[in-house]
């Protein structure tokens, strides 16, 4: 059995340590500098010969600057030999740009695709990609993973009577709908129209949320423009209270100051996909690092990563394979 090596970039390397803590593994070390002409270069300083290589890193901002770092330590992985280089992006913030909606305009989501190809990514490994078609943009393999059941089990154990979850827009909906069958409640939906990046038209709420508390559940959330539409629409409907869930908390801008101060808002719940802000009473983070750490583990032994999520919710899954690669570097069943 091949070694496992994580190494981390300098965008989250707490939920990487988080990874490598459930892994019995230890982070290995990288270089990082940055030269006078502001070039940057990566050194990987653990042997990576005929290892498993697994590089954590979320493209969060400054994004480019992580994205370069994620490229070049890569190419030191492929440059030292290592047996297969997996690229663990719990955010792939490029997979808002999926289409042609103008002319003359880049693709972004598949141009990054490339570019973690040709440095020589064998594998990629990431969580609630905003367009699901992203994924073909890969001529690698693709594990997408779903935060789903991780922000349901905030909500268990709570009495939800007469609650509704609702999605942002249409779009999001069948997702919305997976998450709302987890805690037994019905569904609602935001008829949205983007006019820009930080501003959005919520023409109608299509379901019943009148007098009744809401859980919105989004897979990003970045200015916050999207969430303080809805939020306001839902208001209009009668709607008491939202507690909002996502799995992206990015909070750019002035997110954390007008989600936090709306009347509607009881709580914010996100996961560790990317690093949280300070001051930011309302929040809530549930880690992910566990999923990410068992899909790692399911990568290594050849096991199915789907299987994890089997009814949608990660604890009907069949019994989790505790892994360590300690000692030996050999796992298997508990």
């Amino acid at each position: 059995m091949r070694d496992v090596i994580v190494f981390s970039g300098s965008a989250h390397e707490g939920l990487a340590r988080a990874i490598c803590d459930h892994l019995d593994v230890p982070l290995s070390p990288v270089d990082i500098q940055r030269f006078s002409n502001d070039c940057l270069q990566a050194q990987l300083l653990v042997n990576c010969r005929q290892r498993d290589v697994y590089i954590v890193q979320p493209l969060v901002p400054p994004t480019q600057e992580h994205l370069v770092e994620l490229l070049m330590m890569i190419d030191a992985a492929r440059g030292a030999s290592a047996a297969q280089i997996t690229a663990v992006i719990p955010h792939y913030a490029y997979a808002r740009s999926d289409k042609k909606d103008a002319s003359r305009i880049s693709i972004g989501g598949r141009l990054v695709a490339d570019m973690l190809v040709t440095a020589g990514v064998d594998r990629v490994l990431t969580m609630a990609l905003h367009a699901p078609q992203v994924h073909g943009f890969f001529s690698v393999p693709v594990d997408h993973l779903t935060a789903i059941g991780v922000l349901a089990d905030h909500f268990r154990g709570r009495d939800l009577t007469d609650h509704v979850v609702v999605s942002p827009d249409l779009g999001n909906a069948k997702t919305a709908t997976q998450f709302a069958r987890l805690l037994g409640l019905p569904v609602a939906a935001g008829n949205k129209q983007r006019l820009a990046d930080d501003r959005v038209e919520i023409d109608s709420i299509v379901g019943d949320v009148h007098g009744k508390p809401a859980i919105v559940l989004d897979d990003e959330i970045a200015t916050g423009g999207s969430m303080i539409g809805l939020l306001d629409k839902l208001g209009e409907a009668g709607c008491p209270s939202a507690a909002i869930a996502c799995t992206h908390g990015l909070f750019s801008g002035r997110a954390v100051e007008r989600l936090g101060s709306h009347p509607l808002v009881t709580e914010v719940v996100t996961t560790d996909t990317v690093p949280s802000p300070p001051d930011f009473p309302a929040l809530r983070v549930r880690s992910v690092a566990k999923l990410f750490a068992e899909a790692i583990a399911r990568i290594h032994i050849g096991e199915s990563v789907s299987s994890l999520f089997d009814g949608v919710d990660p604890r009907h899954a069949p019994p989790q394979l505790r892994l360590s690669f300690a000692g030996h570097h050999s796992a298997g069943p508990a």
